[in-house]
């Protein structure tokens, strides 16, 4: 059929008449700046798409496929419930998305028709796997939610519009969530319009009950939208609740029939009932918006979106008075203002599975989330550091990367203020950075995190080399740390031989003990399953370098003169030239960078720590221990660890010793159990999240 200009012309009109109300109810809800500013993001040039590209199914006519199903007897984990009235390519645009990318977890796929009088009765029903229900006379959308419920069989109700592409992996990621936080009763997926901006991710609930859909018109890939956090309301497009407990809290409530603020008012039901509620950033859907009920609120069923939010301001009048008052626009600072708020300032994001200092940035992070902060994170370099960067937002960390921000030093004066508590990693970043904070955040209290003394491990590796320039200069690095320590408001050093150290050299400096920090994983294989030897360190790293090299070529031929079968396995990234030539030796096997470690841990019989120089706690002790994995070490390795030869530990310092310490515990299996849950014992007490609460409550929210 040709276009017709006269029915373009009335769509034009309706268009621009909705345009028009809606711009007019925000000025009287919300003020003009913030309606201006929601016009200049819907009207200026679209931002840059996700860096994921996003998935479309490919039109074409109908033809029967399957979406996901549950076999036979089976239990789907998840119940996708998707309410539809008509708009049957939409809903096939929908299902084939389902199809093309099914989830990994057990999942049903119910379609509620709602009384539509298009082709859906018709294809619905030829589409294999999909449990597919017409109600008897058209209801509104409540009504059709409602009754896919109580159909469901799923553990979690997800509810998904006709007119929404879930993108690959969307439900994993909203039922990972769950997994993640047992504390959520309510996750809501992230919504974008089909040219990939931002359509909603969560949203905020002012006082007098109107919304705002966070980052409308936005990247989705802005960090202030990437993260996982609490949300006021999420849509109802893509949001999953545990079926249990929607039925607890009597489903969506009638009184908003047919539609509008039934999602809303569910996610202040889910709070009222003691969960929360979370938008899912990874979990990304795309929606069009106004598909199925247009986008006028002066006519249609769009009208009820008004008459709606005076049933909902009514029903929640007292918990609406902790919200903010219309007329602001949020962001950070506002949805986090009663929140302890942490800033870490470091060189790149932390990667814990490539070395120790990671690692225990990762895990402090994990436990200012956990004890309810917000926390933020700015990598000086400003790159995204792909699944680095995404696991820290998963973890509900907010994350910033280019070009989102354009250098450190401006980001910092435009966000510094906002933050109570913020961290500086690493002496250089402390002495650049710490002037600009006192500038831009004089209400912030200012902790250098010395990671571990630079200029003792400088000095130690001087000594060791016979290096006079390099002496120099580690004094030059202590000056530099020093005068850091001194301009910050308080210390974090990892182990109390450097406080010893550090308060013998600046009496009065206050410094706190934060120590690695390391889950304990357990006993692992016992001793007749395990064989070999293991190293664990990351290359960038110079006394492990040194380390591999000396035990390579003074320990190691000692040890397999005794044991001819053992083997030695170095592992770490970066490895230099000189480390992997290594593997052309003997029993020596190079394996560079290795993601998952812990099957070394846990099947490999003894862990060497043979550092001949360095300072801090060394994470490589650590991570055996926690994995009950004895070690040999030196007493550099040891240092601050409260370990006692013999008991948790065996230490030898030079090359013969360290050969028959090792040879010794290889083949005695009394000995080797007894060492072994000695180290989990002090993992436990002292280098686990629990060992440091204590100072992570002084430092962060005292």
């Amino acid at each position: 059929m040709p276009p017709s200009p006269l029915a373009d012309l009335r769509y034009w009109l309706a268009h621009l008449r909705g345009l028009l109300r809606r711009g007019l109810s925000s000025l009287r809800a919300r003020g003009w700046r913030v309606t201006w500013q929601r016009a200049v993001l819907q009207l200026r040039p679209p931002p840059a798409p996700p860096r994921t590209p996003l998935y479309r199914p490919a039109p074409g006519p109908f033809a029967a496929f399957a979406v996901p199903a549950t076999a036979e007897g089976g239990v789907p984990r998840a119940s996708i419930v998707i309410p539809v009235y008509n708009h049957a390519e939409a809903t096939l645009a929908c299902l084939r998305a389902l199809a093309a990318h099914p989830p990994a977890a057990a999942c049903e796929v119910i379609v509620v028709d709602d009384g539509s009088s298009d082709e859906t009765s018709a294809w619905m029903p030829q589409v294999a796997g999909l449990r597919y229900h017409r109600r008897a006379a058209n209801g509104g959308f409540i009504a059709a939610c409602n009754d896919g419920a109580s159909l469901a069989r799923g553990e979690v109700l997800v509810f998904l519009n006709n007119d929404a592409i879930p993108q690959p992996g969307w439900l994993d990621a909203l039922l990972d969530t769950f997994d993640a936080r047992p504390d959520a009763g309510l996750v809501l997926a992230q919504l974008l319009y089909p040219d990939g901006r931002l359509q909603e991710s969560g949203g905020v609930v002012f006082d007098d009950g109107s919304c705002w859909s966070y980052g409308r018109f936005e990247a989705a890939d802005d960090p202030r939208y990437a993260y996982l956090r609490e949300a006021d309301y999420g849509s109802g497009a893509a949001l999953a609740i545990p079926r249990d407990l929607f039925t607890a809290l009597g489903g969506f409530d009638s009184r908003y029939a047919p539609a509008y603020y039934e999602d809303t008012d569910l996610a202040f039901a889910v709070r009222d009932a003691g969960r929360r509620v979370f938008v899912q950033p990874t979990s990304r859907v795309l929606h069009d918006e106004g598909t199925t009920a247009g986008t006028d609120t002066g006519s249609g069923i769009k009208a009820y979106q008004v008459r709606n939010r005076g049933v909902f301001a009514s029903k929640w009048s007292d918990a609406l008075r902790a919200q903010p008052p219309p007329g602001v626009v949020p962001g950070p600072a506002l949805l986090h203002a009663r929140q302890r708020r942490v800033l870490v300032v470091d060189e790149a994001v932390p990667r814990p599975d490539r070395d120790s200092a990671s690692l225990r940035q990762f895990n402090l992070l994990r436990m200012l989330r956990a004890a309810g902060a917000h926390v933020a994170f700015l990598p000086t370099g400003l790159a995204h550091a792909g699944e680095a960067t995404q696991a820290l937002q998963r973890l509900g960390v907010e994350t910033w990367y280019a070009p989102f921000a354009t250098s450190a030093p401006a980001w910092l004066r435009d966000h510094a203020a906002r933050f109570d508590v913020i961290v500086l990693t690493r002496h250089h970043l402390a002495t650049a950075f710490l002037p600009l904070l006192r500038r831009h955040a004089p209400g912030a209290r200012l902790v250098f995190d010395t990671v571990d003394l630079h200029y003792l491990r400088e000095r130690r590796g001087a000594e060791v080399a016979g290096d006079a320039a390099a002496l120099r200069a580690a004094e030059a690095t202590r000056a530099r740390e020093l005068a850091a320590m001194a301009a910050a408001d308080l210390t974090l050093v990892v182990s109390a031989e450097e406080r010893t150290q550090l308060l013998q050299d600046v009496p009065g400096l206050r410094v706190e003990l934060l120590s690695n920090l390391h889950d304990v994983a357990g006993a692992g294989a016992p001793f007749d399953e395990r064989s070999d030897l293991v190293f664990v360190g990351g290359f960038r790293h110079p006394p492990n370098t040194d380390a591999v090299l000396w035990f390579a070529r003074e320990v190691f031929p000692r040890i397999r003169r005794q044991l001819p079968q053992v083997r030695f396995h170095c592992i770490g990234s970066e490895p230099p030239p000189a480390v992997q030539a290594l593997a052309g030796e003997p029993g020596i096997v190079v394996h560079g960078y290795v993601p998952d470690v812990s099957p070394y841990m846990e099947r490999v019989r003894l862990a060497v720590a043979p550092l001949r120089f360095g300072a801090g706690v060394k994470g490589k002790v650590n991570l055996s221990m926690a994995h009950g994995q004895p070690v040999v070490a030196t007493s550099c390795a040891v240092e601050g660890m409260h370990l006692h030869d013999g008991v948790d530990v065996s230490v030898a310092d030079d090359a013969a010793g360290f050969a028959d310490a090792v040879v010794a515990l290889y083949g005695d299996a009394a000995r080797w159990e007894r060492q072994a849950r000695a180290g989990l014992d002090n993992i436990d007490r002292h280098f686990s999240p629990k060992a440091a609460e204590a100072t992570v409550r002084r430092v962060f929210f005292d």
